[in-house]
Order: C-alpha cells, then structure tokens, then sequence
C-alpha cells in the first residue's frame, strides 16, 4: 500500500476555526481517553534523558494533544519536571489557555503562529509532534527533521495512525466514538452540538480526514529514509505495541550525537 498523500479536509485555509477547533478537540479528547501515547512515555523520558533536555517544543499541537496525561507520567518516570510549550500553524488558543489553566501554568504556549519547517530560534527546546507528521510531503517532513537538525534541538515524532487496511477499518468508527464523546468534551459550546448532530459536518471531515491520514502515515522505513543524509544526530525509528493496543505507536527520534 502506497503513500497516498490526498487531501486533510481541516487543514485547508477555507475551514472556519470554528470546526477546526471542533475537531482537534474530539481528536485531544480520544488521544487522552484512550490513552493512545501512555506506553510511549517511557520511550520519550529515554529521548529526553538522551539529549540532556528538560524543555520540550511541541509542535502541531492541535487541541493540545495527549500533554495533559502525558506530562504528569514523563515527569514521574524522569523524576522531575519538565517544562512545555505547545505551538501549531493554527494555534487553538482556547485549548492551549485551558491546558495552561489546569496544569497550574506549567503548560505554556505560543501565541503567535508557527510553522514545523522553520520553527523560529527562540523556540528552542526537544522538539516533539504528535499524530502530525503524516500532514508533511517527503520533501517537507525532511524539512522538519533537517531545522531540527540545524538548530542541534532533538526531536521525537510520533503516530498512532498506520498505513494498513485494519487502520482504515479501525477509522470507520470515528463518527460513532465523536457522537458518543462530544457531550462530555469541555467547554461546552453549542456550535460543537450543532456541527456534530444537527448539520453532521464534523463527523464527516472527521472519517474522510481519518482515512486519509492513514494513507499519508509513513512507514519505519519510510522515516528512516528521511533521516538519509542528516548529520550529527543518532536517528532511531520503531513501532511501539502493548497488550490491548488496537495499533501500534510509530516512532521516529533524533538527538544530538555526543561530541567526543
């Protein structure tokens, strides 16, 4: 099965934030209900531990993610805190305030757009991208690994979508979980209950969107092929799978080789 990359209904300019930001909440909410990128903590304290980090850069941050459940369990596992700033092209900033609000302001975020290929130089800190970088043509996710590369920031990349008929499967469900989870996804809006139940657009973009991120999702050899050429860091790329996953977490990171 071949990398399709077609079209993410959401990502386009046209959308109105209103239904962007509907569905990258349903998306936050389903990471952290499921708990899709618990097993992978582990795997990121390493990185992080690696690269002699205790700031993380999330980019593509979306509706913030899995970071609400996540950060408590990185930092327990690292036996200290770690700070975090979310960013995104299309920054949800409702999302990101909220986040900040509960995590007693060690959540923070950037107010001002930012783009994952040129992420600017006093954003530094380990880069992380959660279920995003299937959104980036070869050319340009090479691009992300490369301003990684150039600004000596690590970087841990991470997706919970495959490129495989049972993730596609899997998918067809998506409509029934988001009509299941919106009454219960915060704050409550009425713009969200009209989009989901009355005019059904969110469910809709939601399942086209899930299939095609899906056919976007680039392989372990896929990713290893994109670190071809990148100098100076260790690249390690691989597909974490616990009991009771429905799919496995794939993973690409990057951290700065040890100057001798």
């Amino acid at each position: 099965m071949k990398r399709i990359h077609s079209v993410e209904l959401h990502e386009q300019t046209w959308v109105p934030n209103t239904v962007r930001n509907t569905i990258t909440d349903y998306l936050a909410f389903g990471e952290r209900f499921f708990k899709v990128y618990d097993p992978i903590a582990p795997i990121l304290a390493d990185a992080l531990n690696t690269a002699d980090a205790d700031h993380v850069v999330d980019l593509c941050s979306g509706g913030v993610g899995p970071w609400e459940i996540l950060k408590p369990k990185l930092e327990s596992i690292l036996g200290h805190s770690v700070s975090l700033t979310l960013s995104d092209l299309n920054p949800n900033l409702d999302a990101y305030q909220r986040a900040k609000i509960s995590s007693d302001e060690s959540i923070e975020f950037s107010e001002i757009s930012v783009d994952a290929l040129n992420t600017p130089e006093g954003l530094s800190g380990f880069r992380t991208m959660f279920t995003a970088f299937h959104h980036f043509r070869p050319e340009d996710a090479k691009g992300i690994l490369r301003d990684a590369v150039e600004q000596n920031q690590g970087i841990a990349i991470f997706e919970m979508t495959e490129r495989s008929l049972k993730s596609l499967i899997l998918i067809c469900f998506s409509p029934i979980s988001l009509w299941l989870f919106t009454p219960r996804i915060k704050p409550f809006r009425w713009s969200r209950l009209l989009f989901t139940y009355l005019i059904p657009i969110v469910p809709m973009v939601t399942l086209w969107d899930g299939w095609i991120s899906s056919l976007r999702t680039y392989t372990h050899d896929e990713m290893v092929e994109l670190t071809r050429g990148l100098e100076g860091f260790q690249w390690k790329a691989g597909a974490h799978m616990e009991k009771g996953m429905a799919l496995p977490v794939l993973y690409l990171i990057g951290t700065p080789k040890v100057k001798n």
